[in-house]
């Protein structure tokens, strides 16, 4: 159930934003994600699991509307419409849902270390609908963000499965390995075009771990994410950029994945960051 409000200063926003006295020594790391649905399936579920697993104290929070694309995010955010729901995952990783939130008041929110910013997966791969929007949303973001040590954060998303409907898989011929490879190199230039700090290989991830033997089977509806799987690949390949540690260390596992997927999932992220742009096989997991 949403919680409704009137927003008359940013502490309404506090859940999971003051540190325990007990825990002060550990930095916390503050992580916004402008996106969608995509957004979701990749930080709103496993990352906050995988960072206390590592040791870090971790504020992750999301802007969501399905589907948005950037043009939809520069729109609302030149008009300071309150278009979003605003999820936000504590320091205690329970998560808390803003209803009717705009982009400024939740960037106001907290002093966020990281910032990511996504295209809609239908347009991931066609670079020409990044041109317009991306420079002035990414201009809005920078004028509004608090922390001057602030990193940009692009997030590269994944292509459907060989089988999917979504009426946007005609962009790329409904075939997997073509979107892919526009994803890929879409991401590469939106790093330029955007001036980002880092990129988040979720789709490399994703593609690689369809080279195992989970085969093509790491999604749910044909391009959401598997809830199980699906969302603790691309977890894992936030985790490595985020923290710069090797996710094969990382101790953390969902309770709907098994070893064996979980050791795919994190070789995938692992060598995601290796190689963000292609696919690397998994062949020791065939």
């Amino acid at each position: 159930m949403l919680l409704l409000f009137s927003l008359h200063s940013v502490t309404l926003f506090a859940q999971g934003g003051k540190s325990s006295k007990n825990a002060e020594k550990t930095p916390v790391i503050r992580i916004l994600a402008i996106g969608n649905s995509f957004s979701e399936d990749a930080v709103e579920e496993y990352l906050y699991g995988l960072a206390k697993a590592a040791g870090h104290r971790v504020i992750i929070g999301n802007l969501y509307i399905g589907g948005a694309p950037l043009s939809l995010h520069l729109k609302n955010a030149q008009g300071d419409l309150p278009a979003y729901e605003y999820r936000k995952v504590g320091l205690d990783g329970k998560k808390a849902r803003f209803a009717n939130t705009s982009l400024s008041k939740a960037l106001a929110d907290e002093a966020w270390d990281y910032i990511s910013v996504q295209q809609a997966s239908p347009n991931s791969g066609q670079f020409d609908t990044y041109l317009e929007p991306l420079p002035p949303l990414m201009a809005y973001v920078r004028e509004r963000a608090s922390n001057p040590k602030v990193k940009y954060i692009w997030h590269q998303t994944w292509a459907y499965a060989q089988n999917s409907t979504h009426s946007g898989f005609v962009n790329y011929d409904k075939d997997q390995l073509k979107m892919y490879a526009a994803i890929a190199d879409a991401s590469r230039r939106a790093m330029k075009l955007g001036h980002f700090d880092l990129l988040v290989p979720a789709g490399t991830a994703i593609q690689n771990a369809r080279t195992s033997f989970i085969g093509d089977n790491m999604n749910r509806d044909g391009y959401h994410l598997d809830l199980n799987k699906g969302r603790y690949t691309a977890s894992c390949a936030w985790f490595e950029v985020l923290f710069k540690q090797d996710v094969r260390q990382n101790s953390y596992r969902p309770e709907k994945v098994s070893a064996r997927e979980a050791e795919v999932a994190q070789a995938a992220a692992h060598a995601a960051r290796q190689k963000p742009y292609q696919i690397s096989d998994l062949k020791q997991y065939h």
